[in-house]
């Protein structure tokens, strides 16, 4: 089969990466293209593609066949519209989009073109350790999940960080990845923020029964540190530490964190992008890929939970109704 030509608007860290990626490990598909304002950056990431700066342009391109997208937030929202206006298949980086109700829009578009088109990026869903935690919990020998324990650390916030944005930007993912696990929704959620509001504990309530908890430390000084453990019925599955060695000497053993997320989350980009790819070969989303409906949850959720960080208190959560 021809190999599919891919573009990707935004050349910053992430877009950077997917392009990188795209271009020298996933199979099935070549960089087409690549748009950035700075053109410089553009020209860095296009790895002998085409180097733009107008997005709209690079989604018209017929060179173009499907779209990733990577650049800043608020333009998340016209560039999916676009992509979909165009028929491409497109995987946008959370969030899908700035606000419950242009993620909404989205939704309608999509199911107004008749065929899924957009896959929001929350690679966790395939990250190997989350898939055979998934395996051992759906497997059934453990039982029920009463209590999913994670964890979401982070070396340091850089000073542009806001108390929001441990929610927009970290939690997020987490709420992603646990609907997923646990093939449910969320009913409530209450927020308990340490002294100082760093770190902050969010306990969940699921349709299952089951209680997720999630402590979100944006300044925890050693490394970046995802974790997470399902106690079940009948036993518990946990992640091991994620470093991949570990030194012994002078009578002590020693594992190294990573200062970001893209070491730990390296293989999960790289299937999820794979995979991807594949679901736009065979004319077939991937089974395990956030939606646009899933992308939409996330953001309405996280908005519900911006709010109940200033209440304190145990806050219901709803969601819109899908478009039809």
């Amino acid at each position: 089969m021809r190999s599919i030509g891919i573009g990707v608007i935004g050349a910053g860290v992430m877009g950077a990466e997917h392009a990188r990626i795209i271009a020298r490990e996933v199979s099935g598909a070549h960089l087409a293209a690549v748009a950035d304002a700075d053109p410089a950056r553009a020209e860095a990431a296009a790895h002998g593609g085409r180097a733009m700066t107008d997005p709209e342009a690079l989604i018209a391109d017929p060179s173009v066949e499907a779209v990733l997208i990577a650049s800043p937030d608020a333009t998340h929202q016209r560039l999916v519209l676009a992509a979909i206006a165009a028929g491409k298949p497109v995987l946008c980086e959370k969030p899908l989009a700035a606000s419950t109700q242009e993620c909404l829009k989205i939704v309608a578009a999509e199911t107004r073109a008749g065929r899924p088109l957009v896959q929001t990026g929350f690679m966790r869903r395939f990250d190997p350790a989350y898939r055979e935690m998934k395996a051992a919990i759906d497997g059934g020998a453990l039982g029920g999940v009463r209590i999913l324990h994670c964890q979401h650390r982070n070396l340091a916030a850089p000073a542009w960080f806001t108390g929001a944005m441990a929610v927009t930007n970290s939690l997020v993912h987490e709420i992603d990845v646990c609907r997923w696990l646990l093939s449910t929704e969320y009913s409530a959620v209450t927020v308990i923020p340490s002294p100082g509001g760093d770190p902050a504990l969010f306990v969940f309530e699921t349709e299952a029964g089951s209680i997720v908890s999630v402590e979100v430390f944006m300044n925890a000084a050693y490394g970046y540190h995802v974790h997470a453990e399902a106690v079940c019925a009948k036993g518990t599955v946990a992640m091991a530490h994620p470093a991949p060695i570990r030194t012994r000497r002078d009578g002590a053993e020693e594992g190294a964190f990573p200062e970001n997320w893209i070491p730990r989350f390296r293989d999960a980009y790289r299937i999820q992008d794979q995979a991807w790819v594949d679901g736009i070969r065979a004319g077939t989303p991937p089974a395990d890929g956030s939606t646009a409906w899933d992308g939409l949850v996330a953001t309405c959720l996280a908005d519900q939970i911006v709010a109940a960080m200033e209440t304190r208190r145990r806050t219901p959560l709803t969601l819109p109704e899908k478009p039809r």
